[in-house]
């Protein structure tokens, strides 16, 4: 391997985290004529970059070939197995069980581009807004659980029903804590189908303004880690599914660095201008 070209290109001991979760090629028998961890990089770099798949840099794998993968790899529901295990071991290392028994839910609505369809897009009036929403579930860490992506127009309490479930369904969270967008209708469907609290965080009242409030800002600052990817700042994919997984993407390279860091961020010297 070459020395490390992009910042998005994985360490060696992040690779060591990945690698073994990736399928067994399936070529009959041939090598593989691109490096997996090359294939890796590239996507890793669309996520970060944020450029087109075809603006690829010519020192990566063909941008045909490196889709491909990433269409392979999801249909094979690899982003959710890598989510899944770096989670735990994400958790582990914080001296945590391997599954959470709470989470944290919340939304984001982020602009489409014109390769949003119709059909995929609606209006945000609140957030004003013409796109995409995203609903997320983490744990009490701010871990990616699971995504949903729909139209901006979908209210909050209907739109979270299916990153509820999904959380359900792959998970024992019992117990979510929420925002005040989700009170209501939810509240009691939670509770009813999914035999599981929503719990509604609401601001304090004696609190004008800005506040840093328990358990939501956990979630809110995973949205901001991951709009922080270029790719994730607007919605580009015409299929939300496509959005889906880049937004797994994005999450599985904030834990490979998170287990592999060895002590806190290094930031940028400020500069002083003389």
């Amino acid at each position: 391997m070459p020395p490390a070209r992009y910042p998005s290109d994985l360490t060696d001991a992040q690779w060591e985290l990945i690698e073994p979760l990736l399928p067994e090629p399936n070529t009959g028998g041939r090598p593989e004529k691109h490096p997996r961890r090359e294939i890796v990089n590239a996507i890793l770099y669309v996520v970060r970059s944020g450029c087109p798949w075809r603006y690829l840099p010519t020192d990566l794998p063909p941008w045909q070939t490196v889709y491909w993968y990433f269409q392979q790899w999801e249909a094979a529901g690899v982003t959710e197995t890598l989510l899944t295990e770096l989670r735990v071991k994400a958790r582990r290392a914080d001296g945590r069980a391997d599954e959470p028994s709470a989470g944290l839910i919340d939304s984001q609505s982020v602009k489409g581009a014109d390769t949003v369809g119709r059909s995929t897009r609606g209006y945000d009036a609140g957030k004003k807004v013409n796109g995409r929403k995203r609903f997320i579930v983490t744990d009490t860490t701010g871990l990616l659980i699971t995504v949903a992506v729909m139209a901006a127009s979908r209210q909050d309490r209907d739109g979270a029903k299916t990153a509820l479930l999904s959380a359900y369904l792959t998970t024992p969270i019992r117990h979510v804590f929420a925002d005040q967008g989700f009170a209501g209708r939810l509240v009691d469907w939670t509770r009813d189908r999914l035999r599981t609290t929503l719990e509604i965080v609401r601001k304090p009242a004696d609190k004008p303004g800005f506040n840093v409030i328990a358990r939501r800002w956990v979630v809110e600052r995973t949205l901001a880690w991951l709009t922080a990817c270029r790719r994730l700042a607007r919605d580009h994919e015409r299929d939300p599914a496509v959005s889906e997984a880049l937004i797994r993407w994005a999450a599985i390279a904030g834990m490979a660095r998170r287990l592999t860091r060895s002590g806190p961020a290094r930031r940028q010297p400020r500069y002083i201008c003389p």
